[in-house]
């Protein structure tokens, strides 16, 4: 089997940072009561759900930066079918199979383990379930928002729209091919100038959008040219640049009426200044060491702690009722069980997730896609496969 594209480390650290954030920002209500008065004054000035948009960049960017190359030599070779499908079903293996799992497995929770009703009506959570299981949570979350409870899943709503924008990539590509980037420029900025209403919020494809358009750019000379090579004389600076753009982002999401109209474009904008500058790989957010190392191993593992923490929220507080009559953890020595509780969780399950089933699920995509290409390439006529692009992209800062 083919060797896997290298990973940027600091693109992992991003990712860490972007599940820390979301991870925090659904303690309050779904962990911790909503009515604690320290966390409900730091909420009141700092939102951290700013870390979905930087999955997005993220996402935007690699899978870009993966599969545009790969498109563009099929043009040559007329074997754009074997490329997307090769493609979709790398994605469905890594992606579908923890997905799923972790829809159906905490459903009889919800029969056994819900006297607190934390989790929700057996109802709301199958809808939920279905939602998730057909990739239109997003249109879902959107409908429910206050209005009703949307069952323990709630989070798919984010994966859901990721779904469809990998099923739409590869196929714009094909069609616009070298007016890709207008296109992708003509989204982000319809977006951007636009207050956004509860629907907009879950198709918010601009931060999806930009990172796309950073991995058109990074094949550039010019990406070269502007390499902030300036950044690796003060090692300080990066973290600077890092702190103080992750709490304007923090500040942008609390405050609706700050910058109501571009608010959400520039939480994006951020998120992708980021990214540009962990893209080079060049150690200009953040250093070598053990730190970073902590920070790769929960970037290796955010899908699954992203997919999992909302039931174990759920599952903490159901399980310090049975065991203390707690049912609104709210005092400081409840809370910090609760957290230690619901983390050790989170952890040891992700990572029996990452080892059990997203990495053997991601071989068998890889090994099933190099089964199907070569036919699709002989349907074509094509003879020499373009597996070693599609599993090997070598992006011009590879090169170099």
């Amino acid at each position: 089997m083919k060797a896997a594209t290298p990973k940027i480390a600091e693109i992992e650290v991003l990712r860490g940072l972007a599940v820390l954030g979301v991870l925090f920002h659904h303690v309050s209500g779904n962990l911790v009561s909503s009515n604690l008065e320290w966390l409900e004054t730091l909420m009141s000035q700092l939102h951290f759900w700013w870390g979905v948009d930087l999955f997005f960049v993220i996402s935007g960017f690699v899978i870009a930066r993966q599969l545009l190359p790969a498109l563009q030599q099929s043009l040559v070779s007329q074997n754009a079918k074997a490329v997307i499908a090769g493609f979709w079903i790398r994605r469905a293996f890594r992606l579908l199979p923890s997905a799923w799992l972790w829809l159906l497995l905490p459903l009889p929770l919800v029969l056994v383990f819900n006297q607190t009703g934390v989790f929700g009506s057996l109802s709301t959570n199958i809808e939920a379930t279905v939602a998730g299981l057909f990739n239109f949570a997003n249109f879902r979350f959107a409908d429910s928002f206050f209005k009703y409870d949307y069952g323990f899943s709630f989070v798919y709503w984010s994966l859901s729209l990721e779904e469809q924008f990998y099923l739409l990539l590869p196929l714009l590509a094909l069609c616009f091919r070298q007016k890709l980037m207008w296109l992708m420029l003509i989204v982000v900025l319809v977006q951007f100038f636009q207050v956004r209403s509860v629907l907009m919020m879950s198709l918010r494809t601009d931060a999806l959008a930009l990172g796309v358009l950073l991995a058109i750019w990074s094949a550039k000379p010019s990406y070269q040219r502007f390499e902030p090579r300036f950044l690796k004389a003060s090692p300080l600076s990066g973290y600077l640049i890092l702190v103080s753009f992750l709490l304007a982002m923090s500040f942008l999401a609390a405050h609706n009426d700050f910058l109501p109209t571009v608010r959400i474009g520039l939480i994006a904008v951020l998120a992708t200044v980021l990214v540009w500058l962990a893209s080079y790989g060049r150690g200009y957010l953040w250093p070598t060491g053990m730190v970073q190392r902590l920070m790769m191993w929960l970037g290796a593992r955010s899908y699954a702690i992203y997919l999992i923490h909302i039931p174990v929220y759920f599952f903490t507080r159901e399980l310090l009722y049975r065991a203390l009559a707690i049912k609104e953890i709210s005092a400081s020595e409840h809370v910090l069980l609760g957290v230690a509780i619901a983390g050790g969780l989170t952890l040891v399950l992700s990572q029996l997730n990452y080892r059990w089933v997203e990495m053997p699920m991601r071989q068998l995509g890889s090994r099933v896609a190099q089964r199907i290409e070569p036919k699709l390439q002989a349907s074509t006529g094509y003879q020499q496969p373009m597996l070693a692009l599609l599993n090997n992209p070598i992006s011009p800062r590879e090169q170099a």
